[in-house]
């Protein structure tokens, strides 16, 4: 009997407090930011992009280069084997791979390279625009912004807010911390 009496009581007192939770909750300003979306459509973010492309479109066309000319090498020695000695096949086959291992060289040093730098520019972005939530947050007194959620309505969503922020005058890459 007491065992029956203790879980009526504890279930009651779950259902008063599920009952309350919706009248705190309406006190709450509660914002959501699509880190993506900011990430992806912010100026400085695009800028960053632009960047990265600059710094390493000429060593990737080198990369594309290098390999069409491995595919033709290859294509060549295919056409030409026919007609070629064993022993004139063989260094061509082994040069063949040895320009593949360098092309796969370089293109693993150039992705690192390419993330790590592109990691470096991402993490400026964030930066800023943490700083930007920043202010929001504490200008228009939200209790909580969120980043990572599953779904958001469109009335806490304020990553529209973030982006206007980042491309604003004040958020130029020119303009000094104050």
């Amino acid at each position: 009997m007491k065992s029956i009496a203790s879980t009526l009581l504890v279930s009651a007192t779950f259902v008063l407090a599920l009952a309350a939770a919706p009248v705190s909750a309406q006190d709450l300003k509660i914002g959501y930011v699509n880190s993506e979306r900011v990430l992806r459509e912010a100026n400085p973010a695009k800028a960053a992009q632009a960047k990265l492309e600059t710094e390493f479109g000429k060593r990737d066309r080198e990369l594309n280069d290098q390999a069409q000319r491995l595919k033709a090498a290859a294509d060549k020695l295919e056409k030409d084997s026919v007609a070629m000695s064993e022993s004139d096949k063989l260094r061509r086959q082994r040069e063949l791979v040895e320009m593949d291992r360098d092309l796969q060289r370089k293109r693993r040093e150039f992705q690192e390279d390419l993330n790590q730098r592109r990691n470096e520019e991402l993490a400026s972005v964030v930066e800023r625009a943490n700083r930007a939530i920043k202010q929001i947050f504490d200008s228009e007194k939200y209790d909580i912004i969120l980043q990572e959620v599953i779904f958001a309505g469109p009335k806490v969503d304020i990553t529209d807010k973030v982006i206007r922020a980042l491309n604003g005058p004040a958020a130029a890459p020119a303009a000094a911390p104050r």
